[in-house]
């Protein structure tokens, strides 16, 4: 089975293709350049390089969030126009679980944290239990030190990854001391070849749906819906 993962959900842009548990090849891109001017030649260039076509793939998969709002709906419309083309079954797997899954066979808890602005990160807690990546805490956004409370009670080694680790790192390190630890910066960040072993062991599952269905999951409302909200809220009372 070759599947094609893409995740958006950051600055980083990355593409890659999976036959089974062989990785065919893989493109990360840690650059200022958009997505919007990054991403399609980035999976033109995988694909002929892999010397495949749209149609050689059975299924694709895409990061579906948390992350950048905008970044998370380029690589999902991507993704369905993709699958459109070729009518072909689609997989989204969460940005956390993606960067989890970078660090095999880890220890300690896992948390990849997001910035998400406003003194908040994007955040999940997962262990691994023999090959299987276990969920802890399912995806939530919380405020920084409520997550640093919560894992003080838990008294256990934990390891933070994702990009919030460089925006936080120093508060994490006062709040939880001996308990925290760092996973490399070369681990940090996004990696379509995570999304694309999570992708296919979904597939292998059965767990996969329609383009037409294929959704991001963002999380919270953006900042212009609350403010809309609020001007509602406002001229109704």
């Amino acid at each position: 089975m070759k599947v094609l993962a893409v995740d958006t959900s950051s600055i980083v842009a990355t593409v890659a293709i999976l036959e089974d548990d062989k990785l065919i090849g893989e493109y990360v891109l840690n650059h200022k350049k958009t997505h919007s001017q990054k991403l399609m030649p980035i999976i033109s260039e995988i694909m002929l390089s892999a010397e495949l076509k749209a149609s050689d793939i059975d299924v694709f998969a895409v990061a579906i969030g948390p992350g950048s709002f905008t970044g998370l709906r380029i690589g999902v419309a991507t993704v369905k126009g993709l699958a459109h083309a070729v009518n072909r079954p689609v997989v989204g797997i969460s940005t956390l679980d993606g960067l989890a899954y970078n660090m095999p066979f880890c220890r300690h808890i896992i948390c990849p944290i997001m910035d998400a602005r406003r003194r908040q990160v994007y955040n999940a807690l997962y262990r691994w239990v023999d090959d299987d990546l276990m969920i802890i805490e399912a995806p939530r956004a919380l405020a920084l030190e409520q997550l640093i409370q919560e894992l003080k009670e838990k008294n256990e080694k934990v390891v933070f990854t994702g990009d919030g680790v460089e925006a936080f790192k120093d508060m994490l390190s006062a709040g939880l001391g001996d308990l925290c630890a760092f996973a490399p910066a070369s681990v940090r960040m996004q990696k379509a070849s995570s999304i694309a072993q999570l992708a296919l062991r979904k597939a292998l599952r059965g767990e996969t749906e329609s383009y037409l269905t294929l959704a991001p999951f963002y999380l919270r409302k953006s900042q212009a819906e609350r403010e809309y909200e609020q001007r509602c809220c406002g001229k109704s009372q």
